[in-house]
């Protein structure tokens, strides 16, 4: 048996930082964590939204199951189970710090301590009706959040400091297995930095490498979520200021890693204990035309993920495709505990380098859309389901920026995997079910008030 740390960023797409191969965005703590433990090359999310993912993380069901659709915490089932309770009732000591954003407060979820919890207050997000598809009106001004704010990193590095004053204290008293897991607000809009990592990129004003005008930029779920949040209204200037925060906004969420690596290593840890790394969702940054996250595209439902200690080789990679699922599937794994049976999940660690036949869930039914939809990944194909909207199917070993959909010319694949998907849910009855659950919603906040046009 082994303690486990687990640091959770917020909306880290994975592609900007070193061991996923940008050699721009400086994240050295990463890359060291990388060559001592495994990478996994093919990390997804459950759902690329907070809430969603989160809860289904916390919980061991799948979106569809917890009904956690949005980031509005109105009439959600606050009695799901949650790693903690799992974990306490089997003599393992968990901690949990920073952003919580579940189906119930940090509080209620059985860890045994909680230190800076940010539970997201009531009703949360009401901005999330799909028919007809609501308008964050105003908007755009996203666009100006960007620059040097050296307040802004003040409540990671607060949690970053509980989470080290927890590690020199409490930890190497305990007798029983313990678990941490450390919530971060980084690079989560909006990109606001200090002026040392804001300065590490002044030349990295760099646009997009595919815009609007790209085949995928045109399906009509990317272009709902492009009318949303009124991205076509961001000026080049703005686009290049954001990307370059989000930059900036990476490499101090790599520092703040580093800082928990270094009290693993004057604690005396290193020997019995396993750090992760990893996040909620991905950001689509402007690619498409898009931003932020809700779409079914790798930029927004890709992780990172990244493990090193005892229990793990070093300076390898892993192809076979993996979710959050799995991580927490490995906690358990790692603290000799069971997961409960009815939960999702393999732990990493019985995970081969690469299987073929391995399938991957994902799932969206929040803000931004007209309706629900669901992703499929095997192997290198990847296939989406949307409600009322063209399927998508691309072959990522050949397509990795999922230019070319061939939903129309491989339909025998595209079939496969939708009796993949049709054997974990229905796509048709899900979208409804949420549809019910959204509106039922939006019905007690008098929605009429609540949520403009």
């Amino acid at each position: 048996m082994s303690n486990f740390i687990i640091i959770v960023s917020d909306e880290h797409n994975p592609f900007y930082s070193e061991p996923y191969g940008h050699h721009h965005v400086k994240t050295p703590n990463l890359n060291r964590l990388a060559k001592n433990g495994v990478v996994y090359d093919a990390a997804y999310c459950p759902s690329p939204l907070c809430m969603p993912s989160r809860s289904s993380f916390l919980s061991g069901y799948r979106v569809h199951e917890t009904q956690v659709y949005s980031n509005c915490n109105i009439g959600l089932n606050t009695s799901l189970p949650s790693i903690g309770h799992s974990l306490k009732k089997q003599n393992v000591f968990s901690i949990f710090i920073g952003k919580c954003d579940a189906y119930a407060p940090a509080s209620e979820l059985g860890f045994n301590r909680v230190f800076r919890a940010w539970d997201r207050k009531i009703p949360g997000d009401t901005n999330h009706r799909r028919n007809p598809l609501s308008i964050r009106e105003e908007a755009f001004k996203r666009a100006y959040g960007y620059g040097i704010k050296e307040e802004a990193v003040y409540p990671d590095i607060k949690c970053i400091d509980e989470a080290i004053t927890w590690l020199n204290t409490e930890a190497k008293l305990l007798t029983l297995p313990w678990v941490l897991i450390v919530n971060i607000g980084s690079p989560h809009f909006p990109h606001f930095t200090t002026e040392e990592f804001w300065n590490m990129y002044s030349d990295a004003e760099d646009l997009p490498l595919f815009d609007k005008n790209t085949e995928s930029a045109q399906h009509p779920y990317s272009i709902a979520l492009r009318k949303h949040f009124q991205t076509e209204k961001f000026s080049e200037e703005q686009i290049r200021g954001l990307r370059r925060g989000y930059f900036a906004c990476i490499s101090f969420l790599d520092n703040q890693v580093g800082r928990i690596m270094s009290a693993i290593n004057s604690n005396g840890l290193k020997n019995n204990t396993n750090i992760a790394y990893t996040s909620d969702h991905g950001e689509m940054l402007g690619k498409f035309g898009m931003w932020w996250k809700c779409s079914m595209y790798e930029d927004s439902i890709r992780i990172p993920l990244i493990i090193s200690g005892p229990d793990f080789p070093k300076g390898k990679r892993i192809k076979t495709p993996v979710d959050l699922h799995d991580l927490r599937a490995t906690i358990f794994d790692l603290t000799g505990t069971v997961q409960p049976p009815k939960w999702y999940g393999v732990s990493l660690k019985k995970i081969p380098e690469y299987d073929k036949s391995r399938i991957i869930f994902s799932e969206y039914h929040g803000h931004g859309t007209p309706g629900s939809s669901f992703m499929i990944r095997k192997n290198e194909w990847k296939y989406i389901w949307y409600y009322n909207a063209p399927p998508q199917l691309f072959n990522l070993k050949y397509d990795p920026f999922e230019l070319n959909n061939l939903a129309n010319s491989k339909i025998e694949i595209l079939n496969e995997l939708d009796t993949e998907l049709r054997k974990i849910c229905s796509p048709e009855i899900e979208n409804q079910r949420a549809e019910n659950f959204i509106n039922n919603q939006l019905h007690s906040l008098k929605y009429q008030s609540l949520c403009p046009i």
